[in-house]
């Protein structure tokens, strides 16, 4: 229902940036709402069945955005001089729904790098199935998340490992949900550090 396009978008592309990453931050299709968007959020959320139903029709047109921004790249790498053979995508909340999306229903010319799922939302990957080729995944939440999205954290950690496919799990005692880049002077301060850190071990912080 709204784009926390700077804590959760350009901040984090601006610190892989620092380290040498080329970063892309998608606009996906999102609910039509009011002037205040977070209001509208916290009052629909309380009613389940009415947020579903509002959501319901614009998730796939989200996900479709995440499929179709990485076979973008992934076609025009040459232009930027980045590797299409390295592009990954990371997500948080509503985004982390599409980022989990991604990582169940691309094509082979759209297949990501790496994923990343920080407090993702939503349960439909419970229905899919990890693809033979899945990449590499990477999982944060906080255990106080207030929007209780810890199971789906659990459940595709569960779910890649099921299937033999690495991933990576942090789960912070604190945080709340929404920590993005946000300084709280708590440990969730440093998930980036720990997702670069990751990055590396799988070798895509190498040149």
């Amino acid at each position: 229902m709204a784009l926390s396009i700077t804590s959760e978008g350009i901040d984090v592309a601006k610190y892989m940036a620092a380290r040498g990453v080329t970063a892309f931050v998608l606009k996906y299709r999102i609910a039509h709402t009011g002037e205040d968007a977070t209001e509208e959020f916290t009052k629909l959320y309380a009613d389940k069945v009415k947020f579903r139903e509002t959501i319901g029709s614009v998730v796939p047109l989200a996900i479709a955005d995440g499929l179709a921004a990485v076979t973008y790249v992934r076609q025009h790498a040459s232009e930027w001089g980045v590797s299409p053979d390295r592009v990954g995508i990371i997500g948080f909340s509503a985004g982390g729904s599409v980022t989990t999306g991604v990582a169940f229903h691309y094509s082979a010319e759209g297949r990501p790098a790496f994923i990343a799922a920080i407090y993702a939302g939503g349960d439909a990957y419970k229905e899919a199935t990890v693809p033979d080729d899945a990449p590499p995944m990477f999982i944060a939440a906080a255990t106080d998340d207030n929007l209780g999205l810890v199971p789906t954290s659990l459940g595709l950690y569960e779910k890649w490992t099921a299937a033999k496919k690495s991933a990576e799990l942090h789960i912070y005692a604190k945080g709340g949900h929404g920590f993005g880049m946000r300084k709280h002077d708590l440990p969730t301060d440093h998930w980036i550090d720990r997702f670069a850190e990751w990055m590396e071990l799988e070798g895509w912080l190498n040149k």
